[in-house]
């Protein structure tokens, strides 16, 4: 037996029944041998952790644009804390880990910069072509962007990931709005994994977006209306903990993954102030807007001068109309790329004066 052979029979005698198994993903939209070492979502997980895409996370921003303090979440800082939740969760349930790191890892390879306010800026620039969803464009960067260079040296584009985590990756979210009934079946992951990850990516950024707003001076933990706290506890070291013991003592109940009610209805009132206070308070206002007048900007000038985009994005597989090319370049950039790209095109205007 190879290596990957007796993972396998591992994952097949300890993992939980409901769990993912390697052995029986349904496998890639281009077949490929098998590797010797790693099953097929470990290497969809190394493919993911060594594509650019992943690596220019580290300068998006995940709330705070350019912050002073070296402690602030990053959106790759945000990736790997949802990664460590993720599979604390799925260790303790005995579902797929590897499956579920490689969706935690990939699940916002298509944010824009700028975080929430980029997304916003470029769902309005495309709404005329069907609009931006950070989830949409994750799958577009897995799928068709990115590009790998195989051991002969042929260039490949897309990751060609497995069924599995491409599930997993577009599955992850339904942006902020207010979820404050049990999410619909019919619209989470197929898969316990990527169900896993859905629920850690809400939970790690109620809790550091919280804890990063207090290391700003924007709000205080005292503050967090008294029924959050009464349920999820009086600081934010315990919030964390109360929330992923409960999707634990939830177990496997109805063949899916999720919070208890007065868990989940405390974690959406905490969503809601989090929105009030932060993501749209007066406090992060001037950088919203910067960042909405400097993307829509960049995307009037590249969609009349579509030459100065990257060879990259203007010779993609699949031929996208301008506006999605424009789109996917955009969506690409780190913040200060994007800041640059600006004082590039537009020399006479500086982000302090916008």
């Amino acid at each position: 037996m190879t290596i990957r052979e007796q993972i396998e029979a591992r994952e097949g005698a300890w993992l939980a029944p409901e769990a993912a198994r390697a052995a029986g993903s349904r496998g890639r939209a281009v077949p490929e041998l098998e590797d010797d070492l790693r099953t097929c979502f470990q290497r969809d997980r190394d493919r993911i952790l060594h594509s650019k895409a992943f690596r220019r996370l580290k300068h998006k921003t995940q709330v705070f644009l350019a912050p002073e303090g070296d402690h602030y979440r990053t959106r790759l800082t945000h990736t790997l804390e949802v990664a460590q939740i993720a599979r604390t969760i799925a260790r303790a349930l005995r579902l797929n880990e590897d499956l579920t790191e490689a969706v935690a890892l990939g699940h916002d390879l298509g944010h824009p910069p700028f975080g929430h306010a980029g997304e916003a800026a470029l769902d309005e620039a495309m709404a005329p072509y069907g609009g931006f969803r950070h989830v949409e464009q994750s799958l577009r960067v897995v799928d068709v962007l990115e590009r790998r260079r195989r051991a002969d040296g042929t260039v490949l584009w897309g990751l060609n990931l497995t069924w599995e985590v491409r599930d997993g990756i577009g599955g992850h979210s339904k942006g902020l709005h207010d979820l404050e009934a049990a999410p619909d079946p019919e619209a989470l992951p197929a898969t316990l994994e990527g169900q896993v990850v859905r629920l850690a990516d809400r939970i790690a950024y109620v809790h550091h977006d919280m804890d990063d707003a207090v290391r700003a001076g924007i709000v205080g933990e005292d503050e967090v209306p008294g029924e959050v706290r009464a349920v999820l506890g009086l600081s934010r070291g315990e919030w964390l903990g109360r929330m992923v013991h409960d999707v634990v003592q939830q177990g496997l109940a109805a063949g899916r993954v999720g919070l208890g009610d007065e868990i989940r209805r405390a974690q959406n009132r905490l969503k809601d102030f989090l929105s009030d206070r932060v993501y749209l308070g007066r406090h992060t206002a001037d950088d919203v807007r910067r960042a909405q007048t400097v993307l829509r900007a960049l995307f009037d000038h590249y969609l009349a001068h579509p030459e100065e985009i990257p060879e990259e994005f203007r010779h993609a597989p699949d031929a996208p109309e301008p506006a999605r090319m424009v789109c996917d370049f955009l969506a690409g950039m780190t913040d200060r790329y994007a800041r640059r790209a600006y004082e590039t095109c537009f020399p006479a205007r500086e982000w302090a004066a916008l």
